[in-house]
């Protein structure tokens, strides 16, 4: 599928969607480049939304999520975006929960084409998509706790894809790390590599295979896939919020410790 052969669907700044009736494929970009593909709060209701419309869309059978741009595919949530919280010590309202296609009951495969930087939030999404095609060049980390954050959501969801010592180290290390594509294929996170030049072509070349099956078939292994460990998920789903209102520093700290490491303060994250 060449970019002339995709339709493009008008959206919200943050998103570019792209359909192809001939294949069956749709194309899902993040389209903030300038600001490393962050999610914003349009965004965000755009992702949930694009993923909901899906499913009534036959002529879709099969998705391919990126980000546009070699510098990143996600870097999680924008720092610019308010989100008032409650003042109940039990609660945490995340602008980034229903950003996934399984939040949103889409039982369609979703294969991710990873270039660049995935951090932070970026998890959310690749933890709800079936498999990750990765650009040579990619990286993998995890910076919650090197700003006084709890990573919650993000660590269990690649508990879920990842050994267990690989995604506590990952959590863990912060901004120290990062994770490089050939690591996170040897460890199975990512099923494929690809130069960054091929990455868009293998990505779709799985998708438009996905999408030649019969569709109910595709859709009830997806379904029965994630069955295998949907009530373990929700259940540690379901404590996430508890442990980021125990443990996040307060945000005015959070930003100090960002824009420290923003200003060049501490050694360069090794790569392994």
């Amino acid at each position: 599928m060449t970019a002339a052969d995709r339709a493009p669907a008008d959206r919200a700044p943050g998103l570019r969607v792209e359909r192809d009736k001939s294949t069956g494929v749709a194309v899902v970009t993040l389209d903030r480049e300038r600001k490393h593909n962050a999610i914003d709060l349009g965004t965000a209701a755009e992702l949930a939304s694009v993923w909901r419309e899906f499913r009534y869309e036959d002529d879709v059978r099969a998705i391919v999520l990126t980000g546009a741009g070699q510098a990143a595919f996600c870097t999680g949530i924008d720092r610019g975006a308010e989100v008032p919280q409650p003042s109940s010590p039990y609660s945490v309202d995340d602008p980034l929960v229903a950003i996934g296609p399984k939040a949103n009951d889409l039982w369609k495969p979703v294969v991710a084409a990873v270039n660049g930087m995935a951090c932070g939030g970026a998890f959310y999404l690749l933890g709800e998509s079936e498999f990750i095609i990765s650009s040579a060049s990619a990286t993998y980390f995890d910076p919650h706790t090197s700003y006084g954050m709890v990573s919650a959501y993000e660590a269990i969801y690649m508990a879920q894809r990842m050994p267990f010592g690989e995604a506590a180290r990952m959590s863990l290390m912060g901004t120290a790390e990062r994770l490089s594509a050939r690591r996170a294929y040897e460890i199975g996170l990512v099923s494929e590599l690809a130069e960054p030049e091929a990455l868009l072509p293998a990505a779709l070349r799985a998708a438009q295979t996905l999408a030649g099956f019969p569709t109910e078939a595709v859709q009830g292994t997806v379904r029965s896939l994630w069955a295998a460990k949907q009530a373990t998920l929700q259940q540690a789903l379901a404590q996430a919020p508890g442990l980021v209102a125990l443990g996040n520093l307060p945000p005015g700290r959070q930003a100090e410790l960002f824009a420290g490491r923003r200003s060049g303060a501490g050694p360069e994250p090794r790569i392994r």
